[in-house]
């Protein structure tokens, strides 16, 4: 991502299908209601309460809906906000930034790039090397752990 934004533009919202077209029955059916909850009616998960905030085992978080690979954990960091925190994704094209306006603030919002699902939000307040802080929401997110 070569602009990560904490000040997007209001049309960057993509104009192509995403990848992974299914219905809202179908997706209910798919999630766990705390899963539908996030990803699909951009909810948030409460702070502290997902295991992945203090996983430290390596691996790659995937996309919860599609199973798009989304972060590696070479690139978490423990931000101190309570979600998992990564300071940038496995790919630049793996998540896609669109305008939040909610909650009386602009923000960016972070999506899974093939499913749209809702996974939380940048800031640029995070670690080098990018000083970017994506806080994902653990439920969004399944990891896939390095083989020994």
């Amino acid at each position: 991502m070569d602009s990560v934004m904490a000040t997007p533009k209001d049309d960057q919202v993509p104009n192509d299908k995403p990848a992974v077209e299914k219905t809202d029955a179908e997706w209910q059916a798919q999630l766990t209601s705390e899963q539908y909850h996030v990803m699909r009616k951009h909810g948030t998960e409460p702070p502290f309460s997902h295991p992945h905030n203090k996983e430290k085992a390596a691996g790659t978080y995937n996309c919860a809906g599609c199973g798009a690979p989304l972060f590696s954990s070479e690139a978490k960091f423990d931000s101190g906000t309570g979600w998992p925190s990564y300071f940038q994704p496995v790919d630049p094209d793996a998540v896609s930034e669109h305008v939040d306006r909610g909650l009386f603030m602009k923000r960016t919002e972070i999506r899974c790039a093939r499913c749209e699902a809702h996974l939380g939000h940048v800031f640029p307040d995070g670690p080098q090397p990018t000083g970017l802080r994506y806080c994902m929401n653990g439920v969004a997110l399944d990891l896939e752990k390095d083989e020994d």
